[in-house]
Parts: structure tokens; C-alpha cells; sequence
């Protein structure tokens, strides 16, 4: 037996056995997980790990050897940790965030600082505001700093990427070697023009600029780019324009022996991985497919070589790329101990002899590994859900189905553990955006709790979604309420042709866009659904266009204008509010009372729309302090209570909530927004 397959059988006898079986309460679903992510010290004495805690994320330091807590870093004004990278064996630099919601993307606030493992040396690096005499760092205005690269054999600096809102030399981007002690910079150089983000070259230093648009030659909204590759003598030259070649080219990253890596795609297909050509900026292609783009990559132990590709047209596949390096094998082995299990490195010390390792799948919500190369063994560290039961999650069937239109639509069907599978009241759960983000494979709390309740839940990556390349995301554009709508009904009628759900006992429901379709569904397919339920949804247009943040930006109300339509015809045909009379089924709303991305007022237009039309939604939660998706515990418990008691109601017969809450009924008119 070989080294590597005696780390196999290691890695597989440490896992835990399940505990005996018992109905798991909604409080362990709405928990929040022991960790969001974790990095291990270069040289391997410490780990690091995000906590949520809700509305806010901490970073937490533990000493590997036994995994004692060694320092918590909690940033005032509920900020939270973002990004987080180690510096140093015994230093890390960190960015903050604030928090919008579930369903929305926290927007950085623009401050980093830095922090030694046993909690010295604390100090900002990037703040605004005012500083007395005692504070280091460097104050900034609206200027944004990215980390590019740690500097492996730097303990000292790190490359930062400095996006400045207006610049006089024309140039809103710059590179700098950033002092993660006193904040202290100099500079790398240039853009070449606004809009643009810099990768570095294997010898660290700016070598390509991939440059933005968001608008195409008419002046609406779409995406362009542009890359240059900058000369030995701060030169900038034109590789590639989207906007004339017809294919846009964007780097990714460069490997330590030089190869430069890159994504192109030609407004189409999924985007394809290869090499470019330092000197001519030629695409080499080395791996394509016709479905699905690269979701992300397995990268080897230095983190910088990509040794395989993650496609999720279903459940993650790996193909690898480039199998003779040595950490390929490695991989393929350790792959191979977790079979039906997505398994990924996650970080290494800089040796490459310590790797933590992430394993995860539609049943196991996520455990971490460390992996020691020299013994060939494996150390159970954590699990992201500890107080879950694997072996009671429910199981997730990958499907692909031909819409209405002939368009192959992907997605997940999850069927309740211990169920047949056949004849079940469902769930239709449909995800946000609609353009860009998607459904994947893997533990879900929110599907499992419903599974977990006895319902099957369909999710389908509708045409708009992300992941399939540009031509079939640019087809949610314009297509709210008729081609989204019909995928999401052709997929519905799908699983109930193939017996997989009642189709007595459906009902929709969807968070953000999800709201919005929950609200259409039964306008496209009247009888289809017995009911819906709307969180946190975009139900009107006109409120959308004048109370959102996304129409704070220019580039935000262009995207709204391609979305809904730019004329007012356009937009109320797409427009919830304005059929409510044809929403003849029951209804519950939830919103949160803060949330800037699609604000209460929505809520509220849609409770009044439906009260005028003689269909006064049961329930109505306007919950103060929330935002875009609820953060607090006993929120959430609020929520979802209410949620699967609705259910329960129409389609669920003997789903039992396990939970003594019962919303209180709903007001006769909807309460004001916070």
C-alpha cells in the first residue's frame, strides 16, 4: 500500500459515525455554522476561522495542536471581518464589511488592518475618518484597496490594488507595496485606464490590466472588457477587446513557472480556461465545456498552479489539468477517501506539507481535515454543523429538462430521507438575482428543513442564471414574467409528470427574485400552485427603480432598464402588484424593515394590492432590524415557523414544525416601514 492510499483509508476512519436517528427541531437548521471559512499559518502552528454570528462576522484564532482559542478580533460599529489572509507565520491582514442580508453580497467598507496571531500589534492600516497621534495607517477617502498577493517570502509587505473613484492622470487604479505594520505604500504602478482590475506575474510584479465596461455600443446596459498587458518600461499595450474581437479575455492568475492563466468567452457559451501567450496575448485553450463554465478551481498546494477545473452543471465535477504535478496525485487520493463527496484544499503552509482540507456534499454540511504529507495521515479538525445528522440529511437528484422552448434547463430536486420519493407535497424554491446568481449542489439548510418536514424541493436554474455562460444568463433580460416564469412552471410540471410530486400539493416560494416569481407563478400557470410565499421580494418596478440602492448607480438603473423593460408598458406587464387580482391563491409576506435592496414599501404595495383584490395575504412579517434575508437566530425561527406552518396548512398534512411558535395574525392593513 502506498503512502498516498494509506492518507485515503486515514482520512476515511476519522470520520464520525451518525448518531441515532431523531427529528431535528428548525432552531438547528436557522443556526448559524461553527465557521465560514478557515486558513492555516504558513508555518502551521496557528489556523484561522471567520464566526458568524449573524448580523456579524468575527475572526477567530486557534493554536492547530489542540485547537485552543488563542484570540477573538471583533471590529466596532457591527462591521465584519471579510477577506482575511495570513502575512507572516504569526500575522494576518483583514478587510471589514457591513452586512445587508442573506440574499445580498456584503459590501466592503473599505478598511483593512492588521493583527499578529496572539492579538499585538492590532492596528488599522486602511481607515477613514480621523486618527490621533497614536494611530499608524493610512487614511483614505473613497479609494478602495484589494489584496493581490501575501508575499510568501515577504513577512513584512503585501501587493495591494488602490481603485480610486476619480483620478487626474486618468488612471482610477494602482498597485502598491503595502507595510502591513505601519500601512505605509509605494507605488507599483498604473492602470492604464478607469475601471479596471491588475494581475500580477509570477515574479509578483503588475503585469495585464482587465479593464470594464457596462455599456455596450448603444449606450444599455451589457458587459465589455478590455486587456492590456503592461511593457518592462510601464507600457501599456492592447491585447484584446470584447467590443471588436467579439470574445472577452480576462486573466485569472499566473503559476510560479510563468504560465499565465485566463478565461475567454464569446458572449455565449461558458467561458472557456486556457493560457494566453505573453507576447501576442493568444488564447490557448485547455479546457472547455458546453454546458457549464468554471465554477472554481483545485489549486495546488502553493496556491497559485491550477490542477483541475470544478464544472456544476449538477453535483461538482472535477476534471483535472494538469496531472503530473505532484500534488495532482495527492488530490486524486485524498478525493477518493470522500466517494460522492466534493473534497478541496482550501490552504497549506508554505512547505506544502500541511494542507487543510474541506469536504462537503449534498448530505454533510461541512467538515475541515488537516492533512499531514509526511505520515500520509489525516486529523479530524471541525464540522461546520456539528448538531447535524448526516445520515438523516436528505439526498439531492441532479435533473436536466427541455423547457417549452427547447432550452435544456438544469437543476436539483431534494427528496426527504427516508421518504419513496414518489407523490410528495413540494416545495418550489426558487433562487434570487435572476441574472448572475444560481442554485448549486450541496447541504442547504433552508431545503433541508423543508425536507426534513416531509416536502420534496425543486430548484431550477432558470434561463438568466449564472454558471451557463453569457448567452443563456443575457436571456433572463426582459424575461421576467414570460420566459423565466415558464421555466419555472415547465420545471414544476416536470416533477409532477414524473411522479416525484403531487401535483395536488405544490406551492412556491422564493426569496429576493424568488419573491417576485412566488407572486407570478400562479399569474403563469393558474391551479398549478396552492400557494406562495414571498421573502424579501421585488414586487413593483416603479419602487425598485426609486427606492433601491441599486438605482444609486448609473450603471445600476442602465441594468434596471435592460431587466424590466425601458418603457412603462414593459414594466407593468412584468409587474406583480398590478396582477394581484390574478394571485388567486393564498399568500404569506415577509420583508425585512431595513433592507435596501428591495425595500419594505415592496412588501406593502403587494399586501395592500392583494387586501384590494379580496385576497388578504395570512400572515405578514415586517421585521424590524433585518434587511435583505433575516441574520438573527429567532428571526429566522420566527420566519420559518411561520413558514412551514403555512405550508403545513395547504399542502403539508402530518408535517410536524417542532416548535411551539405560531404567528400571530395578520394586520388588516400593512404596518410602516421602519
Amino acid at each position: 500500500m502506498t503512502k498516498l492510499h494509506r492518507a485515503a483509508l486515514a482520512i476515511a476512519l476519522a470520520a464520525g459515525s451518525a448518531q441515532a436517528s431523531t427529528p431535528t427541531p428548525i432552531e438547528e437548521f436557522v443556526r448559524h455554522p461553527t465557521y465560514s471559512s478557515a486558513k492555516i499559518s504558513p508555518n502551521g502552528e496557528y489556523m484561522a476561522m471567520t464566526v458568524d454570528r449573524g448580523d456579524q462576522d468575527v475572526l477567530t484564532i486557534l493554536r492547530t495542536s489542540d485547537l485552543s482559542v488563542i484570540k477573538i478580533n471583533q471590529l466596532p460599529d457591527k462591521k465584519s471581518v471579510g477577506r482575511f489572509e495570513w502575512t507572516s507565520p504569526n500575522r494576518l491582514i483583514f478587510n471589514s464589511v457591513k452586512k445587508v442580508g442573506s440574499y445580498a453580497q456584503p459590501f466592503g467598507t473599505g478598511e483593512w488592518y492588521g493583527v499578529n496571531a496572539d492579538g499585538t500589534q492590532a492596528r488599522p492600516l486602511v481607515f477613514y475618518g480621523t486618527r490621533d497621534a497614536t494611530q499608524r495607517g493610512k487614511t483614505v477617502g473613497n479609494e478602495q484597496y484589494d489584496l493581490l498577493d501575501t508575499l510568501p517570502d515577504d513577512d513584512a509587505n503585501v501587493v495591494m490594488e488602490i481603485n480610486y473613484p476619480r483620478s487626474s492622470e486618468g488612471a482610477g487604479t494602482e498597485v502598491v507595496l503595502f507595510d502591513t505594520l505601519s500601512g505605509r505604500s509605494r507605488s507599483l504602478g498604473r492602470a492604464p485606464r478607469e475601471n479596471c482590475s491588475i494581475v500580477l506575474d509570477a515574479g509578483k510584479q503588475p503585469r495585464f490590466a482587465v479593464c470594464f465596461d457596462t455599456k455596450d455600443a448603444e449606450g444599455q446596459f451589457d458587459e465589455e472588457n478590455e486587456l492590456y498587458r503592461r511593457e518592462d518600461d510601464g507600457r501599456w499595450t492592447l491585447l484584446n477587446s470584447s467590443k471588436s474581437s467579439g470574445k472577452m479575455l480576462s486573466v485569472v492568475g499566473s503559476s510560479a513557472d510563468g504560465r499565465i492563466y485566463a478565461e475567454q468567452s464569446d458572449g455565449k457559451a461558458p467561458n472557456a480556461l486556457g493560457t494566453i501567450d505573453t507576447a501576442t496575448g493568444a488564447f490557448h485553450q485547455l479546457f472547455s465545456d458546453p454546458v457549464s463554465e468554471p465554477s472554481s478551481y483545485i489549486l495546488s498546494t502553493d496556491r497559485e498552479t491550477i490542477l483541475g477545473v470544478v464544472t456544476e452543471a449538477g453535483a461538482p465535477r472535477v476534471t483535472m489539468i494538469d496531472e503530473e504535478h505532484p500534488d495532482a496525485e495527492l488530490y486524486a487520493s485524498v478525493a477518493s477517501a470522500f466517494p460522492g463527496q466534493f473534497v478541496d484544499f482550501t490552504s497549506a503552509t508554505t512547505d506544502g506539507k500541511k494542507i487543510m482540507v474541506s469536504v462537503r456534499s449534498d448530505r454533510n454540511p461541512g467538515e475541515l481535515y488537516l492533512f499531514d504529507r509526511d505520515s500520509g495521515k489525516a486529523r479530524f479538525l471541525m464540522q461546520g454543523r456539528q448538531w447535524i445528522d448526516p445520515a438523516k440529511s436528505a439526498s439531492i437528484k441532479s435533473f436536466a429538462i427541455n423547457a417549452r422552448d427547447g432550452l435544456k434547463l438544469h437543476g436539483y430536486l431534494t427528496l426527504p430521507h427516508g421518504s419513496t420519493g414518489r407523490n410528495l407535497p413540494m416545495i418550489v424554491n426558487v433562487h434570487g438575482g435572476p441574472m448572475g446568481p444560481r442554485d448549486n449542489w450541496g447541504w442547504n439548510w433552508e431545503t433541508q428543513m423543508m425536507a426534513s418536514r416531509g416536502y420534496a424541493v425543486l430548484q431550477v436554474n432558470y434561463r438568466g442564471s449564472g454558471g451557463f455562460g453569457k448567452g443563456f444568463q443575457d436571456m433572463g433580460y426582459g424575461t421576467w414574467a414570460t420566459g423565466i416564469m415558464n421555466d419555472i412552471v415547465d420545471a414544476t410540471k416536470w416533477a409532477v409528470q414524473q411522479g416525484y410530486a403531487d401535483g395536488e400539493r405544490v406551492c412556491v416560494y422564493g426569496g429576493s427574485f424568488g419573491g417576485y416569481a412566488s407572486m407570478m407563478a400562479p399569474v403563469s400557470a393558474p391551479g398549478l400552485y396552492k400557494c406562495a410565499f414571498g421573502y424579501v421580494g421585488m414586487y413593483d418596478p416603479q419602487i425598485q427603480m426609486r427606492l433601491s440602492d441599486t438605482s444609486e448607480r448609473d450603471s445600476g438603473r442602465r441594468y434596471m432598464q435592460r431587466a424590466f423593460g425601458s418603457t412603462r408598458a414593459e414594466q407593468d406587464a412584468m409587474s406583480p402588484v398590478l396582477h394581484a387580482a390574478d394571485v388567486k391563491i393564498p399568500v404569506f409576506l415577509a420583508a425585512g424593515a431595513r433592507d435596501p435592496r428591495c425595500p419594505p414599501e415592496h412588501t406593502e404595495a403587494m399586501h395592500k394590492a392583494l387586501i384590494d383584490v379580496g385576497n388578504a395575504p395570512e400572515g405578514l412579517i415586517v421585521q424590524s432590524g433585518e434587511m435583505h434575508g433575516f441574520y438573527d437566530e429567532a428571526n429566522r425561527l420566527k420566519l420559518y415557523s411561520a413558514m412551514l406552518d403555512f405550508f403545513n396548512r395547504h399542502i403539508g398534512g402530518q408535517v410536524d414544525t417542532s416548535t411551539n411558535y405560531r404567528p400571530e395574525p395578520a394586520p388588516a392593513q400593512a404596518p410602516a416601514s421602519e
